[in-house]
């Protein structure tokens, strides 16, 4: 199978698991890293890996599957597996590997579960970084509370690995219209992309406290 991985403290946890069922299973697995910090984790744990380039998509059939599937985290999941992710600053990567797969599963524990999109974490935003005063000012048009996300290891802003920024779109009462919200914030200038997930999750598999595993389908 050829697998997209995600970023994240859950999905490190997934790789983790590949990497011990391959080597004791022979399972024939490679994966696809949705970041640096996930392809690091992948060569750690033994797991084989792909790029973009060795999936062959400029000779297949632009509607076929390139993954057979992703596994990726999320920081809240709503309603018709609604998703916001990108605490991890991964979100367009995430998304590109995510399209590509036949079924993109979540993966989370119940704390991650809301019954409105928007109420405990912010919608990260990556801008250009000259575009950032703009962006942040049509956050704001759109009712948020536009906070740059700043570096945790060096002062300055968190920079992408692509090379752009965050900003965080706080809603303080949730998201009205989440896919409104996606073609208003795909539409301001200067946004590369954003963590709100409208209909991409076909299932999530989610933790519960007592131990068992809930199956959630979109």
């Amino acid at each position: 199978m050829r697998i997209g991985l995600g970023t994240g403290s859950t999905a490190a946890e997934a790789i983790a698991v590949l990497g011990r069922r391959i080597r004791d299973e022979g399972l024939g697995i490679a994966g696809v890293p949705t970041s640096f910090a996930a392809e690091r984790l992948a060569r750690q744990h033994g797991v084989p890996l792909l790029t973009l380039d060795d999936l062959g998509l400029e000779a297949s059939a632009p509607a076929a599957p390139a993954l057979d599937l992703a596994l990726d985290g999320a920081d809240e999941v709503g309603p018709a597996l609604t998703l916001i992710k990108g605490r991890g600053a991964a979100h367009t990567r995430e998304r590109v590997v995510a399209a590509l797969a036949a079924r993109f599963i979540v993966l989370a524990d119940e704390s991650k579960i809301v019954e409105r999109i928007g109420t405990r974490s912010p919608v990260p935003v990556e801008v250009l970084p000259m575009a950032a005063p703009a962006v942040a000012r049509a956050l704001r048009g759109l009712g948020s509370d536009a906070v740059l996300r700043e570096s945790s290891g060096k002062d300055g802003p968190l920079v992408t690995d692509q090379g752009f920024w965050i900003i965080d779109a706080h809603f303080r009462a949730g998201v009205d219209d989440p896919e409104a919200l996606a073609r208003e914030l795909d539409a301001i200038p200067g946004v590369l992309d954003h963590g709100l997930f409208v209909g991409t999750a076909a299932e999530a598999l989610v933790g519960m406290s007592d131990g068992s595993v809930v199956r959630r389908v979109s």
